[in-house]
């Protein structure tokens, strides 16, 4: 093989008397194709040490330490054929007899509360998203941003309650007791209102609200003044009819919006009777008491 020109000798050669002067970097692409021959390295490749693990060879002899048996042992079902997981034998399967409790149980009434704590709240009335002289409901908890993502309902819980200074008017799905006392003690009203997973949406797409959530009328309302008029909506938001859920929105202590239907002296509860709570005879209808005491007087023998 020809030995190669450097690149020093050609640029030489052109740059001579009999020759027009030629840029250094055009050199190299003047020159005549060369081969050029490198040492080749295929043969020294290999892969990192503990990359990979050789392969175990079975049934190779005895030396090997896995040959005639391969491994398996002498006779029986693990040498002559494959047992399947959690196999006895036969027999009533271990997860059967043993079965594993509390795993795979999924409560079906559960709710997923969105929470929302009191310390949380007050940051947003300071950073002006929240406007605490109107109602606060869920749309504009959503709106703001306080909240993300409402499933079944809102919370509110007391988490740093004493930082709650300014008085509110709030509308939650639920609320703790203590909750409860900061917001009335800072000055603040609390209502507890149900809803549905379908009202929620409606909600946060401002079809209803839970305030005026009648259904849409063809003249104005008396209340509505000139310069805010009241605003009407398509759809009312459903009440419970879940003994649980008719109870908890009824008890006073829970500020729920039906705890007017309650009488003095009643219980919120469906299933327990107030002790001495009796019905009241109806004008007009005889006791029958009364009446079965006057037919036996009447009576020969």
């Amino acid at each position: 093989m020809p030995p190669r020109l450097s690149l020093l000798k050609a640029s030489s050669w052109l740059s001579g008397p009999s020759c027009s002067p030629v840029a250094p970097f055009l050199v190299p692409f003047l020159q005549r194709p060369q081969q050029q021959r490198f040492a080749s390295i295929l043969g020294s490749l290999s892969d990192n040490p503990g990359a990979y693990n050789k392969k175990i060879r079975r049934g190779r002899g005895p030396a090997s330490g896995k040959g005639k048996t391969s491994g398996r042992g002498h006779k029986g079902q693990k040498q002559h054929g494959k047992v399947p997981r959690g196999f006895t034998g036969g027999q009533t399967k271990y997860e059967i007899t043993h079965p594993a409790r509390g795993l795979g149980f999924e409560n079906h009434w559960s709710v997923e509360m969105s929470p929302l704590n009191v310390d949380r709240l007050q940051s947003w009335i300071d950073q002006g998203r929240i406007n605490p002289s109107r109602p606060i409901t869920m749309k504009e908890l959503n709106d703001s941003r306080c909240l993300h993502g409402v499933k079944d309902g809102v919370k509110l819980l007391a988490r740093g309650s004493d930082q709650l200074r300014t008085p509110i008017n709030i509308i939650v799905s639920r609320a703790s007791a203590t909750a409860i006392a900061a917001v009335e003690a800072a000055g603040g009203k609390i209502t507890t209102r149900f809803y549905t997973p379908q009202a929620i949406r409606r909600v946060l797409r401002r079809s209803t609200d839970p305030l005026e959530s009648l259904q849409m009328q063809t003249e104005p309302s008396a209340e509505a003044t000139p310069d805010v008029p009241r605003r009407k909506f398509a759809y009312r938001l459903p009440d419970p009819t879940s003994r649980k859920d008719i109870e908890y929105y009824r008890d006073p202590a829970h500020r729920g919006y039906l705890s007017h239907s309650v009488r003095e002296g009643e219980s919120p509860s469906l299933f327990f009777k107030t002790p001495g709570q009796s019905k009241v005879p109806r004008e007009g209808v005889p006791n029958k008491r009364k009446a079965v005491a006057k037919a036996a007087e009447n009576k020969l023998w």
